[in-house]
């Protein structure tokens, strides 16, 4: 923090008063900073990358349809952005929650993708635009992993059998779906803070236009979510008929980001899920 402050300071005509560190995740360090004027800012720091420009254009994107924190200014080693107060969850605050990101949901782009790659927790995500989603899919985000397990060597004969099966199936599996919706990419409970109003905001986001399903492979892998989150967001934009099948293909995405990140103890979970996809 020390090495940036003065940086920080000159870049955005501030005075830093005071900061302490706090949570930021596995890949930056965090702290919140205050400034002479009394007005609290929230700083993350890391290695150079384009990771934090890359999570401006995210949460720029996201901030035309939901509620995330405003970006203040973003740099290759650091971001500051908005503070949010952690507060606790209210009574209907995650009905609210559902519904808000229905409403997400609803906004739309032409083309499945993204106009930049950006990242999935530390790893890269490829955003090439395209017209199918299927294909979207299959090349860009389960290929691109089993190729990654490949080079990190945790993938295993029946690990690649059962993805060649897979490719075959993703067609039938996901059916024809021509909808773009803006999606978070990455919503899990680590990736939301529930503010002194009850209200969910939205952190640390993959943000990339695919089908709406997608966005419930993370929900429903790590827990966080309540059935209230659920009925709120079938108040607003209701699931499809065989959401829960096909949900098993989304979970395997982030399953395999899992396996490359932390390495051979999600191999089980992976051929788990894997197998169940194909069932």
């Amino acid at each position: 923090m020390e090495s940036r402050k003065e940086k920080i300071e000159s870049l955005m005509g501030l005075s830093i008063a005071s900061y302490y560190p706090c949570s930021g995740g596995c890949i930056s360090d965090a702290y919140v900073f205050k400034t002479k004027d009394e007005k609290s800012y929230f700083l993350k720091v890391g290695s150079k990358s384009e990771m934090y420009r890359r999570e401006e254009e995210g949460l720029e994107e996201l901030a035309q349809a939901t509620r995330v924190p405003k970006v203040f200014y973003a740099e290759d080693d650091f971001i500051v952005m908005e503070y949010i107060v952690p507060g606790q969850a209210k009574r209907d605050t995650f009905r609210n929650f559902g519904r808000d990101l229905a409403k997400l949901h609803k906004y739309h782009g032409d083309k499945f993708g993204f106009n930049a790659n950006n990242f999935i927790g530390s790893t890269p995500q490829i955003n090439t635009r395209m017209d199918s989603w299927c294909e979207f899919y299959w090349q860009n985000r389960l290929l691109y992993q089993l190729n990654l397990a490949e080079k990190n060597n945790l993938a295993t004969k029946e690990l690649a059998e059962g993805f060649a099966k897979l490719e075959k199936k993703i067609p039938e599996i996901l059916g024809k779906q021509n909808i773009a919706s803006l999606l978070h990419g990455d919503l899990w409970s680590g990736n939301y803070i529930i503010d002194i109003n009850g209200d969910a905001w939205l952190i640390d986001p993959a943000v990339y236009y695919g089908d709406r399903e997608a966005e419930f492979g993370m929900i429903t892998l790590f827990g966080g979510f309540n059935q209230g989150f659920f009925t709120g967001y079938n108040e607003v934009y209701p699931l499809n008929e065989g959401w829960e099948h096909r949900n098993r293909v989304y979970q395997l995405y982030h399953l395999m980001n899992h396996l490359n990140l932390f390495g051979r103890s999600y191999f089980g979970q992976v051929m788990e899920t894997l197998k169940l996809s194909l069932a």
